[in-house]
């Protein structure tokens, strides 16, 4: 039986994989893009119905192509996003295969290139691009026991309140999900317990200019590090309603109940750590230095925007930060399901080579394995800040499209005269 060649094989078709077909095109390197599902599918199957991208639509989107029917200032629904991405495809002509998983890939023995088993057979590639991204496999912590009592399910599977049981939520994790979801179910008229650890609250806008734009003219995008220990502090940002701040106290007058990290749970009931409002004061401070860089910014260059005082103006303090919560009975409180809004794991069990360290990490340089031909793109922090949103990615593919065409030129070269052994 004949085996399928390739020159590079890209797995996934999400955002990185569309990204990584447009480069690999344009300096003239065949491939083969290959998707399990649909092109951009954890932006249709894995996100709550009123998902919204978490930045305005002249941002989150590739160079290429604008949305034909978002505002420039407006929040391109789920749907939407991941129509974007096939129209993007279709229009850079992307050799998209759907419908094939990717379930093996290995170095082949004594020659170069890979040997990937799929669904549909065995290709042959001389490099393999991973582009299945930052959320490959949802995280539960285990403190909370099957059938110990709540319904429990991950925020990729939560779609809208309807689908869950009648009663409280206690929804863990104060991330751009987890808390655009609690607002999403206190609006629906449920009583919602949020529980809120470490992270940072950007201003949605701040002097007529959204969040994405301070952080690109401050130069935040392109960070090129986390500082140690923070690489995974969540952003508390929203889209939603038209784009708003997320205001922790604000959603705590309105009626949600905050709680700090969820630390343990024994006997039906839940605790606390005594953090929240230590971590709502953390938050609070990177807000506040957003504000003040953004002033600084303006003032430097003597830009016309309007000032905004009442932008650090905080309302009280609600009990819950006051007087903590630190124990739960979920019962006794009426908690019929728990929402963990707590991440997501890399799962790369289909990659057999030696590209990862002893906790099953990428070992990588700006997405450049440390395997011959190997190659991630999609990864949070991979080069930069911006690596894992939309315009970020389509950069780090550039980058990884360039290094693959350059190895390329290597490996075709030929010496148009064979030099004679120096000892000759």
């Amino acid at each position: 039986m004949s085996v399928e060649k390739t020159d590079t094989l890209v797995v996934g078709a999400g955002q990185a994989g569309v990204a990584m077909s447009e480069h690999l095109s344009r300096l003239g390197v065949p491939h083969l893009v290959l998707e399990r599902a649909r092109i951009a599918e954890r932006w249709r199957s894995e996100r709550w119905d009123s998902l919204v991208a978490n930045g305005p639509a002249w941002h989150d989107r590739f160079p290429g192509l604008e949305f034909a029917d978002v505002g420039p200032d407006a929040f391109a629904p789920k749907e939407r996003v991941a129509d974007y991405f096939v129209a993007y495809a279709e229009k850079i002509a992307a050799p998209i295969r759907c419908g094939v998983e990717v379930r093996d890939v290995r170095r082949n023995p004594c020659r170069p290139g890979f040997r990937v088993e799929t669904s549909q057979g065995v290709i042959e590639a001389m490099n393999v691009v991973a582009a299945t991204g930052p959320f490959q496999r949802p995280v539960i912590p285990p403190i909370v026991p099957e059938g110990a009592g709540p319904l429990q399910i991950h925020s990729n599977a939560y779609r809208n309140p309807g689908q869950l049981p009648a009663g409280a939520v206690l929804v863990v994790g104060a991330g751009s999900s987890g808390v655009q979801i609690a607002d999403e179910l206190m609006q629906s008229g449920r009583e919602v317990i949020l529980s809120v650890g470490p992270h940072d609250r950007p201003p949605r806008t701040y002097r007529g200019r959204d969040f994405c734009w301070w952080l690109g003219v401050l130069g935040k995008w392109d960070a090129a590090a986390p500082t140690p220990g923070t690489e995974h502090v969540a952003i508390a940002v929203s889209g939603a309603e038209g784009g708003k701040t997320v205001d922790f106290r604000r959603l705590a007058a309105q009626g949600m109940t905050l709680v700090g990290m969820t630390s343990s749970f024994r006997d039906g009931v839940m605790s606390f750590a005594p953090d929240l409002a230590r971590n709502i004061a953390q938050g609070d401070a990177n807000y506040l230095s957003v504000l003040d860089e953004a002033d600084a910014y303006v003032a430097r260059n003597g830009l016309d925007l309007p000032e905004e005082p009442e932008a650090r103006r905080f309302g009280p303090d609600p009990a819950c930060m006051t007087d903590p919560i630190l124990r739960l009975d979920l019962a006794g409180a009426g908690v019929g399901s728990i929402i963990w809004a707590t991440g997501y794991a890399l799962d790369y069990g289909w990659l057999n080579v030696d590209s990862f360290d002893e906790k099953g990490r990428p070992r990588h340089q700006r997405g450049v394995s440390a395997e011959p031909g190997i190659y991630f793109l999609g990864l949070p922090w991979q080069s930069r800040r911006g690596s894992s949103f939309i315009w970020g990615v389509w950069h780090d593919a550039r980058y990884l499209a360039d290094q693959i065409a350059k190895n390329r030129s290597y490996l075709a070269y030929r010496p148009s005269v064979q030099r004679e052994s120096v000892d000759a």
